[in-house]
């Protein structure tokens, strides 16, 4: 017999030869229900980390979007936070497009925006871009 969740399963070859009386079905049903709870959440938990996958691909899929998001993640690192004017100054986009684009990744999660004054700051969300790379790496595992 082993311990699960609080309660006490027979293994699955004991749970063959059990006479099924009352509490023998009882104890195979409540087994049954339990691993049943155990395989609905994998998937659930799959779920989720595909609609992880696509958003944060979506957001990653223009290459002007992977060098904003790579130079806000560096000056972050220096220390150094990011607003609208710096990526202005920095890319040979329209400040509208650059708006556009940040909105996207701030959507996703990959970014963080803070208003200060008439400024709003970016902040790389190295989580987000964690969580990301270990779904992807699962999803490509299995």
């Amino acid at each position: 017999m082993r311990l699960f969740c609080g309660i006490i399963l027979k293994t699955f070859n004991e749970s063959r030869s059990l006479v099924y009386d009352e509490a023998g079905a009882a104890d195979f049903n409540i087994r049954r229900e339990i691993i049943m709870r155990i395989r609905k959440d994998k998937q659930e938990l799959l779920e989720e980390e595909v609609l992880l996958i696509a958003n944060v691909s979506d957001a990653l899929a223009h290459p002007a979007r992977i060098k904003l998001f790579k130079f806000v993640m560096n000056r972050n690192q220096e220390r150094v936070a990011v607003c609208n004017k710096d990526l202005v100054e920095n890319f040979p986009y329209a400040q509208a497009t650059i708006s556009q684009h940040m909105e996207k990744l701030v959507i996703s999660g990959l970014v963080e925006k803070k208003r200060q004054d008439k400024f709003t700051y970016y902040y790389a969300n190295l989580g987000m871009l964690s969580r990301y790379l270990n779904a992807t790496r699962k999803f490509s595992i299995e």
